[in-house]
């Protein structure tokens, strides 16, 4: 994810972001780590002053992991707010979207890796407090919902 230093953000300490729960077709969601951090992430990044988060989402997954969406098949779940993982004292204020995918994918831009995990487990993974905290017990309980 790619993050501004406008003088606004920084004033008000906000992260404003667009994020994908990205579902592979075993229901295994996918996670990135930004090159030289140590959290997993869901992925996606900065939403710039001129777009739509669904937009911004699309255009981040086209960078970081090569993957074109159509923004028309992105399910809006909400906005989730957490800690930031990689920048302390912010706030990571995410506009989060649903993506069932079947597609390959692999890291590009920032991101130095990715990973596929059973949403009913942590991966064995560091984890940024929006995917551990919000975005992954989000998923838990609507599966937990459906069955």
């Amino acid at each position: 994810m790619s993050f501004p230093t406008d003088v606004s953000l920084i004033d008000s300490g906000l992260i404003h972001i667009a994020a994908a729960l990205l579902i592979g077709p075993d229901g295994r969601t996918l996670l990135v780590r930004k090159r030289g951090t140590e959290a997993f992430m869901q992925p996606g990044g900065k939403i710039e002053a001129h777009e739509q988060p669904v937009h911004a989402l699309a255009r981040e997954l086209e960078e970081e992991l090569g993957l074109i969406i159509d923004p028309a098949c992105a399910t809006f779940l909400g906005q989730f707010s957490a800690p930031a993982a990689n920048e302390p004292g912010f706030v990571v204020q995410a506009e989060i979207f649903l993506l069932t995918i079947e597609a390959e994918v692999s890291p590009a831009a920032e991101i130095e890796e990715v990973i596929w995990i059973d949403p009913a487990t942590d991966g064995n993974v560091t984890l940024a407090p929006l995917t551990r905290d919000l975005i992954l017990p989000f998923y838990r309980a609507s599966l937990t919902a459906i069955a």
